[in-house]
């Protein structure tokens, strides 16, 4: 009975519970196929990495948006774009460059803090007669994201700051560049002289070898022959160029003589307004530039300010009011007939002028803060002025004299040695971009056909 009784039992189950078990597994199949469902309806295509650049990435939907904001910059300027897809890799090598520098100041503890950024946006919404709440507004009615706009902010401040320890504080000029500069720069025309330029760049790298150079050389001279049979400039910049400005279609802008690059200036000079040069060769590349305009301007009279001033700072002793009624009392008394000179002698905290009775010799506008000078601009010659209060302390002050004066020898040396100084900025500051950018590790997986 019980060998035959197991086989029965085994038997009885499986006819009994099959349709049971048949449903259950439907269900669960349901089930499962629900939640496959649910998740791929979930899925998120993953964003394309476009550029490895060191330890970072740039992603296809940041490319997106970098290359969204420019063509509307340039379409603001009335451009004409090139290929979408040869912008594109103009604005990824951008990109790029700024990934490099950022990495760079990173690792060498460059930072901006939240004070600093706000201070930055704050002003920018001044300058445009904005609150922040309105430039918020206004920001977001030209679809731009604010959170962004302050990533591109901080980004700007990080670069300047980037650009300031490793160029600018390294550029000097001496007073003999300056006197080579001003002896070279007449025979061109003077300093005012100016012009309105488009540059392109044929870059080569650091170190390039011969057979680099000379196929960069050949592809600038079959530019400058596009060109010159028609082709756009700007149009031509945009696609191709390497240089900084190659966004803006490679407009310079207006830039005097002595402000170009020194290799353009002898060439620049005896062109004709719309001339394209032949290549520039330098450490950079191939340059071609085309000469837009032209204008010119020589004097440059100013008026000049003759004063004196006593100076009274609030202290412990005596504050502001005490300060205010001491320079009242001095005030009254010169009116009254006592010597300003020995009144300033006796009384005034101005170390450098009071020995000279306070005065302060003949200087230009711009040269004093805005206080003392929106005072000066009220007063006549022999006018003394009621009590001001400026950064430095309470002053009260008399307008000696005024006359113009030719200040072009002056005026010639200072703006001689700014640019010189923006010069060379501007060409070490290429230099320090090319090398750093040949020195880090980039990876293009932009395929753009």
């Amino acid at each position: 009975m019980l060998f035959t009784a197991r086989p029965y039992i085994n038997t009885t189950i499986n006819t009994t519970n099959k349709k049971a078990l048949l449903l259950t597994f439907l269900s669960l199949l349901l089930f499962c196929l629900s939640i496959v469902s649910t998740l791929a309806e979930e899925i998120v295509p993953l964003d394309n990495i476009v550029a490895v650049v060191n330890d970072d990435v740039i992603t296809q939907l940041e490319l997106k948006h970098e290359f969204r904001d420019v063509v509307r910059n340039l379409q603001k300027k009335g451009a004409k774009l090139p290929p979408a897809n040869v912008l594109g890799k103009q604005v990824l090598e951008r990109m790029i460059l700024d990934r490099i520098q950022l990495d760079l100041a990173r690792r060498t503890g460059i930072k901006v803090d939240d004070t600093t950024l706000n201070r930055a946006i704050t002003r920018i919404a001044a300058q445009n007669n904005m609150s922040i709440s309105e430039f918020r507004e206004q920001l977001a009615a030209q679809g731009i994201d604010f959170r962004r706009f302050q990533d591109e902010i901080k980004k700007q401040i990080i670069l300047k700051r980037l650009l300031q320890r490793n160029v600018i504080n390294k550029v000097t000029v001496s007073d003999q560049e300056v006197e080579n500069f001003l002896f070279n720069i007449d025979k061109q025309g003077g300093l005012e002289q100016a012009y309105h330029l488009k540059h392109i760049l044929i870059a080569t790298p650091e170190g390039a070898s011969p057979a680099v150079i000379q196929q960069a050389e050949k592809k600038a001279e079959k530019v400058v022959k596009e060109l010159r049979a028609g082709k756009d400039f700007s149009e031509m910049a945009l696609s191709i160029s390497d240089g900084q400005n190659a966004l803006d279609g490679g407009d310079l802008g207006w830039r005097k003589a002595g402000e170009l690059p020194s290799i353009f200036t002898e060439v620049v000079s005896k062109m004709k307004k719309g001339e394209i040069s032949n290549p520039i060769r330098s450490p950079s590349g191939f340059h071609i530039i085309q000469l837009v305009d032209a204008k010119g301007g020589r004097s440059h009279v100013i008026t000049q300010t003759h004063a004196r001033h006593i100076l009274i700072k609030p202290s412990i002793i005596d504050d502001n009011e005490q300060v205010i009624e001491r320079l009242r009392q001095i005030r009254n008394r010169i009116i009254n007939g006592e010597d300003f000179a020995t009144m300033a002698k006796a009384y005034s905290e101005d170390t450098s002028s009071a020995s000279k009775g306070g005065d302060l010799g003949w200087f230009k506008e711009g040269t004093m803060v805005p206080e003392f000078e929106a005072a000066l601009n009220q007063l006549e010659p022999g006018e003394i002025s009621n009590v001001i209060r400026t950064s430095f302390g309470y002053h009260i002050i008399e307008v000696l004299g005024r006359r113009t004066h030719d200040d072009a020898d002056e005026m010639l040396k200072d703006k001689a040695r700014e640019i010189l100084t923006q010069r060379k900025i501007a060409e070490q500051k290429e230099a320090f971009y090319r090398r750093i950018r040949d020195e880090a590790y980039v990876e293009i997986r932009l395929d753009n056909g």
